[in-house]
């Protein structure tokens, strides 16, 4: 029986690398893997997931979905899930349900606020499976918070969507998010 996962993690959790990986196995095994990402994630490129590591995988946006024939398709995975909406979760839903594919998507759990994003939200709602990804503050501590980072200080304030990577955003533990400490 299909599933809806959600695996979740702090931004350098390696999400993208589990997604490119999981892709790659379906593919070895000869299964169709149906790799998907929101418009909305333009920084590799319009049909490219890359992770931080330099693992890629082509993709088709989750936009599209109501027009790509899921025919022959073993898995669907989504990079990027955070941005997607709500009509588009209840959409991965009904794959999973209406045609017992298998839905994995990949994302943050909340923002640099601490605060869920749509996709996000939906997905703990319906996910029969959430999974955390887990990665490290600074510290050593289990990294939770997503923290942007401007001139060298942790903001907590503006638009909920700024894409970056590293030179934009760091994993913090709760702790040192709070604080608004970057370590050294």
């Amino acid at each position: 029986m299909a599933k809806l996962y959600f695996r979740y993690g702090a931004m350098g959790s390696s999400k993208t690398a589990n997604a490119v990986m999981v892709q790659y196995n379906y593919r070895e095994r000869g299964c169709n893997v149906l790799m998907l990402k929101p418009k909305l994630e333009n920084r590799d490129g319009a049909t490219k997931v890359r992770s931080r590591c330099g693992l890629e995988a082509e993709c088709q946006y989750v936009e599209d979905l109501p027009k790509i024939p899921l025919e022959g398709v073993a898995c669907v995975i989504v990079d990027e899930a955070h941005f997607l909406t709500a009509q588009q979760v209840k959409e991965l839903v009904n794959i999973v349900d209406d045609y017992d594919i298998p839905v994995i998507c990949y994302g943050l759990r909340t923002d640099f606020r601490g605060e869920f994003f749509e996709g996000s939200r939906e997905l703990m709602c319906w996910a029969d499976t959430i999974e955390e990804i887990k990665t490290i503050c600074w510290c050593g501590k289990k990294a939770t918070f997503n923290a942007r980072v401007i001139d060298g200080k942790v903001v907590r304030e503006g638009e909920q969507v700024l894409l970056g990577g590293n030179d934009r955003y760091i994993s913090l533990c709760r702790r040192h998010w709070k604080e608004g400490n970057l370590g050294k």
